[in-house]
């Protein structure tokens, strides 16, 4: 024991704090790791449109981000996936919304050019 009270190791001990080891958080909400599994072809669909957006913006968009924005906009849409018991059912329901989105949106389009 030292007069100060403290050992030899407290008094030496490095004072700077540890930088947080991996990426930088990038939400700022909580979030979770999710492990899931995709298809090749939607990978290589998911890869395109981020090669798209870089190469027309300069952004990179990583496929996690497209994720969750499809995620976001699927719950902003309202639309309803309650009765859905397979992942074919739940595709045509989504392409049903979509198409339906897109031929009223089509028919304004139309209206505000006349």
């Amino acid at each position: 024991m030292t007069k100060v009270g403290k050992t030899p190791d407290d008094i030496f001990a490095s004072t700077a704090t540890k930088p947080n080891r991996g990426r930088p958080p990038l939400h700022q909400e909580d979030w979770t790791k999710v492990t899931t599994s995709l298809l090749n072809r939607q990978v290589v669909f998911l890869d395109g449109i981020a090669n798209d957006i870089r190469a027309n913006s300069g952004k990179v968009v990583k496929r996690t981000a497209i994720i969750r924005a499809l995620i976001d906009a699927l719950e902003l849409s309202n639309i309803n996936l309650t009765g859905v018991t397979s992942e074919d059912e739940c595709r045509q329901i989504l392409l049903q919304n979509f198409n339906t989105q897109s031929l009223e949106e089509n028919a304004s389009s139309a209206d505000e050019t006349e």
